[in-house]
Order: structure tokens, then sequence, then C-alpha cells
């Protein structure tokens, strides 16, 4: 499975829940919407590290690494680099 579908289908069977959402787009906005959290962030950084093998510090918590699907897909494969 590729980053992104990993990612997508993560963010699927993890938040789209809360919203009653089947599918989302991934430039969709999942903070904007109130699809992700604080405590969703910790989910996705759980995610990422122990999924892709990477470290991610605290500085890189920021909106912009997690603010769409694509934004996390971009995120990860920076980090691989």
């Amino acid at each position: 499975m590729n980053i992104e579908t990993a990612v997508k289908k993560f963010v699927e069977e993890n938040f789209l829940y809360k919203k009653n959402i089947q599918t989302i787009a991934n430039d969709a906005a999942l903070l904007d919407a109130g699809l992700i959290d604080s405590m969703g962030i910790f989910q996705l950084v759980n995610f990422i590290e122990s999924g892709f093998g990477v470290e991610v510090l605290d500085e890189e918590v920021v909106p912009e690494n997690f603010e769409s699907i694509n934004a996390i897909v971009s995120f990860i494969n920076a980090k691989k680099k």
C-alpha cells in the first residue's frame, strides 16, 4: 500500500465517523473542518512514526503538516528522504 492510500485509509477509519462521512478529498481541510482535533494529531503522529519508520519532532507538529491528506503525505515523503 502506498503512503497516500495508507494515510487516507487511516483518516477515513479513525476520524470520519465522527461527522458521519464515508470519504474525503485529499485536499480537504481536516483541521478546519473539525475532523481532527489535538488528540487526533497525536494519533496521526503515532501512526506516522510506527507505520513509516520516521520520527516526528515536536516542532514539526504544526497545522500545515496535518491540514489535509496531501499535506500529511508530503510531510511523510519529506521525512523519508
